[in-house]
């Protein structure tokens, strides 16, 4: 029986080629589309894991939930208004330093500077780091040179936007950057990583002058005395960071990066940040914020809980993760509804295409009833023909479906300026291309049972009297 379905087909092949072209324009759009939300899913989500999102988390001083203000619910503004969270302290950094399963704790903490390389020289924000974290991405794969070989040397890592902002353009392998006609204007040249490692950094911070404590009185009388002065460091420059792509992330946005015990020898203001300028009550060894990474994503409730319970907020990107994923779904479940009316489409196709294949054979129908031919049988004809027909609709859309997405893709990453390197914005799993051919021969199937069984209740007298 299978094999007469797909003979007849090919007796009717131009007719059948057109019905299968249908589906599989259908399964090319369906396929284009949700392989689209996938895409884009799979390059956040990669890079969430990359980076290590979901197995950090930043600890602040107990605050208002902010979902409370969401849901109505201000009952905790009055709390809020009549103290004050209390700061962290090394002591609770201590603490969540000795919780199992952590493996780096330091404080968030950074301070504005300018940074002079050769003779050019930029305003930055510095953040101490412990080198530690030269373990993770993306310090682990700098474009050029190493990360901090302890926490007190004397070097320091610069982002490679820190470096095109003074003025060098650093050309490295995967680094695709055209000199615009703005960079030329600003003196901008192009520079080898290596002639830039192993140069001399100079920081230049700002600090109070202590003659204010010395003689508060003295001040006052001298017009030319400045509260604050200048103080240049010198270190060596050892690592540059990698740009950063359109779909990377880094809650690390500073440009450039510090030993942490060397920072702490850097003459500065002892703030991070506006408002630590306002807060009087500041004291020394106090924070705003702590970043914590764990080892393992499994950990993070029973570790979050354990520092929940020292009085501090927690949060984490691994949070919102559930969100994200539902967010996902739903714009996969649009893209997908877009495809599904296409191949709802096609099956209308089909099912026309299976009840002019009756009328023309009503009467070979007919005879193979006559000489004993059951009615599940010449529904087995007919279901073969429908799933024959969604099977090969299936198998050329997928590879439709495919190559356009290829097409799209080299265009978008040509057209759009803002992606610095190539990415790939869709994604065929195993799951899609397997859903995609069960899908389609499933729809095929639906839409050739009603014809099939229209042709297995032929009365098979009328169907030999039939012209």
């Amino acid at each position: 029986m299978a094999e007469m379905g797909i003979a007849n087909l090919w007796r009717t092949r131009l007719r059948a080629a057109l019905t299968i072209l249908g589906v599989v324009i259908g399964i090319g759009t369906l396929t284009s589309m949700v392989s689209f939300g996938t895409g884009m899913q799979k390059n956040i989500t990669d890079v969430f894991y990359k980076n290590d999102l979901f197995t950090s988390m930043t600890v602040t001083p107990q605050k208002l939930n902010i979902s409370e203000l969401t849901t109505g619910d201000i009952s905790g503004i009055g709390n809020l208004l009549k103290e004050t969270p209390e700061p962290l302290t090394d002591s609770i950094l201590n603490q969540i330093k000795a919780i199992e399963g952590v493996e780096i704790a330091f404080p968030e903490e950074t301070f504005p500077g300018k940074l002079k390389i050769m003779d050019k020289e930029t305003s930055t924000n510095i953040q101490p780091f412990p080198a530690a974290m030269g373990r993770y991405y993306p310090y682990n794969n700098l474009l050029a040179g190493k990360f901090f070989p302890d926490d007190s040397a004397r070097s320091v890592i610069v982002s490679w936007e820190l470096l095109k902002d003074l003025g060098y353009l650093v050309d490295a392998p995967g680094i695709d950057y055209e000199m615009t006609h703005e960079d030329s204007l600003k003196g901008c040249r192009r520079i080898s990583p290596d002639s830039l490692i192993g140069t001399t950094v100079s920081i230049i911070t700002a600090s109070i002058n202590r003659e204010i404590a010395r003689n508060p009185l003295g001040i006052f009388l001298d017009r030319n005395f400045e509260p604050f002065r200048e103080v240049a460091t010198e270190y060596k420059l050892i690592g540059i960071v990698k740009p950063r792509n359109t779909f990377g992330f880094n809650i690390f946005r500073e440009s450039a990066y510090i030993p942490i015990k060397t920072a702490g020898t850097i003459p500065r203001l002892n703030f991070s940040s506006i408002w630590d300028i306002l807060d009087k009550d500041k004291k020394e060894g106090t924070y705003s914020s702590f970043y914590v990474r764990i080892h393992k994503i499994e950990e993070m409730e029973r570790i979050r809980k354990e520092i929940e319970k020292m009085g501090v907020g927690v949060f984490s990107i691994s949070d919102q993760l559930k969100e994200i994923k539902l967010n996902f779904l739903i714009m996969d479940s649009m893209l997908g509804a877009i495809g599904t009316i296409a191949l709802i489409i096609a099956a209308l196709g089909i099912i026309n295409t299976m009840l002019m294949s009756i009328l023309e054979r009503t009467r070979e129908i007919g005879i193979m009833k006559a000489v004993g031919g059951s009615e599940n049988g010449i529904k087995m004809i007919f279901v073969t023909e429908a799933s024959f027909i969604g099977f090969i609709g299936a198998i050329f859309g997928l590879l439709l479906g495919y190559g356009v997405t290829r097409i799209a893709n080299q265009i978008m990453n040509r057209v759009i300026p803002e992606f610095d390197e190539k990415i790939d914005l869709f994604y065929f799993p195993l799951w899609l291309i397997l859903g995609a051919v069960a899908f389609s021969v499933v729809v095929s199937l639906a839409a050739g049972l009603y014809p099939a069984i229209r042709a297995a209740r032929i009365d098979p007298v009328k169907a030999l009297r039939h012209d």
